[in-house]
């Protein structure tokens, strides 16, 4: 603790800015948003929905309305309300007091709608699997359309799972 205290003194802690390509986060969101524009007619609302997690995905997926990412320049809009949403951003195992919560988020959401199970854990609930309190993966409750590997997934990998999501979509 002591170390971190004064390492902080010396300057400013901050992570070093994604290894993306200049532009590249810019160049993800724009083709979100064409796929989505193409398929729905207008800009993207997306809901998240935890599940039961750690919060290592949310992380990522706030990461996407930072600065470096700033999804809403492009249409893409996190919303408040799964009836105003076009896709379910769910991460985290399913926990057994979340399981009737994400079936009635999932039920609210209008048609045509698409799940998207976001980290390792939403795939079969990760380090969570066989606790009592864990159903199972996002799957084991509602379908899920795509799933982005990783623990946590970067945000551009996140993004690359909308375009797949969007562009595979019946």
């Amino acid at each position: 603790m002591r170390k971190t205290l004064l390492d902080s003194l010396r300057g400013p802690l901050t992570e070093t800015p994604p290894l993306l390509r200049d532009g590249e986060a810019a160049d993800l969101a724009r083709a979100v948003d064409r796929v989505a524009r193409r398929r729905l007619g207008r800009s993207l609302a997306i809901r998240e929905v935890d599940a039961g997690s750690c919060n290592g995905c949310e992380l990522e997926i706030h990461a996407l309305s930072n600065a470096f990412y700033d999804l809403q320049r492009f249409g893409l809009n996190f919303v408040a309300s799964p009836r105003h949403a076009d896709v379910l951003m769910v991460t985290g195992p399913v926990t057994t007091n979340m399981r009737e919560a994400l079936e009635r988020t999932y039920n609210a959401t209008p048609n045509p709608k698409w799940v998207m199970a976001v980290g390792g854990c939403a795939l079969d609930g990760g380090i969570f699997a066989g606790s009592y309190a864990v159903v199972g993966g996002v799957g084991e409750v509602v379908p899920v359309d795509i799933h982005i590997p990783g623990c946590p997934p970067p945000p551009a990998d996140i993004l690359r799972g909308l375009i797949a999501l969007l562009e595979a979509a019946r």
